[in-house]
């Protein structure tokens, strides 16, 4: 399989690039802004022959940035999945691959969750104008072993307890989240992607509670403190996404929040120095 990807460099997209590349399948482009490369340039870019697949990753996802500026939502993923399908329909590439967020499916809403549903609709009226395959993906809190600069939250919190600071939770003791180790993402994310015109939630399937792993990531680094703060705006408190879908279809999360944390963990205290010096 000949393919193309955004958002490579970063934690999702280097580890599904390795994975492709493992079990024998060649890009074709790959463009990310850490490499000074630009979706909203496509343009410019030219492919010598057919790919496959159009794997879209890149997006910018923070989302209390982009309440205090909806720019950078409108630049980079409403404009950006607008080159990325004119892209396609270009250079006829017969399937995309469009990774969503779990947040369209909270009550809560904002700038960026309108983006990626607005992202899922264009997918969808391009594929039936245009006759190209579609799958959306929906992540929920990815994490792993990376050292992501992308300032996710269990990276976030594993530095900061390594550094003997506070572990700041928006909300009380029973705000929820759905945490996705890389390693089972991966494993979904190839599983999902051999289907057609479906949309699918990616996730452990489980809720957990911010404070039993931020306590998790103290107890590890034995240091740090947790400390609470009123929720941010338009943030959910509750997340726990249905992942029958992916059941039926051979998804088995192995990865336990415990298992991996720790393994994340191990990784970023062994690797503590150098990603001091990057940031």
């Amino acid at each position: 399989m000949k393919f193309v990807m955004t958002g490579h460099k970063g934690l999702i997209g280097s580890f599904l690039l390795k994975k492709l590349i493992e079990r024998g399948d060649e890009p074709a482009l790959l463009i990310d802004a850490r490499e000074g490369m630009n979706i909203l340039d496509l343009d410019k870019y030219e492919l010598k022959e057919r790919p496959d697949v159009l794997i879209h990753l890149a997006s910018f996802c923070k989302i209390n940035k982009i309440i205090e500026n909806p720019d950078f939502t409108f630049e980079n993923n409403s404009r950006g999945i607008e080159k990325i399908m004119e892209f396609c329909k270009r250079n006829k590439i017969p399937k995309i691959i469009f990774t969503s967020s779990s947040r369209i499916l909270s009550k809560e809403k904002n700038p960026y969750t309108a983006s990626k549903i607005y992202g899922e609709e264009l997918v969808k009226g391009y594929s039936q104008c245009y006759g190209m395959d579609y799958v959306i993906i929906r992540p929920s809190t990815v994490y792993g072993p990376f050292n992501d600069k992308t300032k996710r939250l269990i990276d976030i919190w594993i530095l900061n307890a390594l550094r003997d600071e506070e572990l700041k939770i928006y909300g009380d003791e029973n705000k929820t989240l759905d945490f996705t180790y890389i390693d089972d993402f991966i494993d979904g994310f190839l599983i999902a992607m051999k289907e057609k015109n479906k949309s699918f939630d990616i996730s452990s399937g489980t809720g957990t509670k911010l404070v039993y792993v931020a306590d998790l990531i103290i107890q590890l680094a034995g240091r740090g403190k947790r400390n609470f703060y009123e929720p941010e705006i338009a943030q959910p408190q509750e997340v726990e996404l249905d992942i029958s879908a992916m059941v039926k279809l051979g998804f088995n999360p192995r990865n336990s929040i415990e298992d991996g944390v720790k393994k994340t963990f191990k990784w970023y205290k062994e690797n503590f120095e150098e990603i001091q010096q990057s940031r």
